[in-house]
């Protein structure tokens, strides 16, 4: 697959089924998102893969985290929460480990962080894997920070489902003039 095909092909899959990545197919994704750009070469990420039972400690942390904010939480809520990572074979967290610089700003760090989810999400689509990058709450809660083991510096990006696809959706096409504007340096 050349590589304009795979930009403009690539979709999101929300249903992920076993086999999910080889662990050659990790390392070559991970080789990808190693590869995102990064001004200053500070390399302000890393990387948590969860596959196997590890996903199911993972949705625990999910249903804990959700405990802490409502005592009174559902069982049918709790459990959802506890099969969220169960969505896909293997979860990539994607951490954003920033670090103060002189001239490369933190915004800046986290996008390259962003990047290198993007990439891996590129490399699992060339690979004829499936992807899904979500977020949402769990992403931001202060007890799954500390149950990753994050430090006050770092942010969780994305959670990375990857899977077989069990089915792969048409790319949507847009219209480019809905978002493109030619600027002409006109000042006012």
């Amino acid at each position: 697959m050349d590589a304009l095909t795979l930009l403009h092909d690539r979709v999101s899959c929300p249903v992920l089924l076993e086999p999910g990545p080889s662990k050659e197919q990790l390392e070559q994704i991970y080789q990808a998102a190693l590869r995102a750009p990064d001004h200053g070469a500070i390399r302000p990420w890393r990387f948590l893969t969860i596959e196997g039972d590890a996903r199911k400690n993972l949705g625990t942390l999910f249903s804990k985290a959700m405990l802490s904010d409502n005592e009174e939480l559902s069982q049918e809520r709790q459990e959802k929460a506890r099969n969220m990572p169960m969505r896909a074979p293997v979860v990539i967290v994607v951490v954003a480990a920033v670090k103060e610089h002189p001239k490369v700003p933190l915004l800046e760090q986290e996008i390259s962080a962003g990047c290198a989810a993007q990439n891996i999400i590129l490399a699992a689509h060339a690979l004829g894997l499936g992807a899904m990058w979500r977020t949402g709450d769990m992403a931001y809660h202060p007890v799954v920070r500390a149950g990753l083991g994050l430090s006050a510096e770092e942010t969780v990006i994305g959670y990375i489902y990857l899977g077989s696809p069990k089915k792969v959706r048409q790319a949507p096409q847009h219209n480019q003039a809905d978002y493109v504007q030619q600027w002409e340096g006109e000042l006012s």
